[in-house]
């Protein structure tokens, strides 16, 4: 029986997330949700860096809308975040901690700029419970543009490691 698959991801400024999400998505068939915070972050691109470093520093966990899936129906899922001060941004860790992992595989995958952090790890330790597997960290420029470093070749080759998963 093949297993059901869920991407969860949050994305913000380039869209570089949702990007890595999409193909993943398009490569696996799976159901795909974006994780949206209830209050939108504001302002210049500056000011939100700050916000979510201030963030990050005191562990604050945003409030984020309900997804319209249960993570319970699917068999994987794949996490997918922005690396926001050497770890998730705030919303995903937010989801992680709503979750029941017991049970599920996870795929981890994170965008940065050059300063991978400690994203992975800290996804693991949110997902007690769960089987971590096939990380991928995803690079693309470091002045916060879209333009991907990470070989397109790389990025193929770990999506076939996820669906091997299915």
């Amino acid at each position: 029986m093949r297993k059901k698959m869920l991407i969860v991801c949050y994305s913000w400024s380039n869209g570089n997330t949702k990007r890595i999400a999409r193909m993943l998505q398009k490569d696996t068939g799976a159901d795909m949700v974006q994780i949206d915070t209830v209050v939108p972050y504001t302002g210049s691109y500056d000011d939100v860096v700050q916000q979510g470093q201030e963030e990050v520093r005191r562990g604050h966990q945003p409030e984020i809308r309900p997804l319209d899936v249960s993570i319970q129906d699917y068999d994987v899922i794949a996490v997918g975040t922005p690396t926001w001060w050497y770890t998730m941004a705030p919303a995903v860790l937010t989801f992680l901690h709503q979750q029941d992992w017991h049970g599920k595989t996870v795929v981890p995958f994170q965008t940065h700029g050059g300063w991978p952090g400690h994203v992975m790890q800290d996804i693991a330790a949110a997902c007690r419970g769960a089987k971590v597997t096939c990380d991928i960290q995803v690079k693309f420029d470091s002045n916060g543009g879209d333009r991907l470093e990470t070989p397109e070749t790389e990025l193929e080759a770990w999506a076939e490691k996820v669906k091997a998963l299915l």
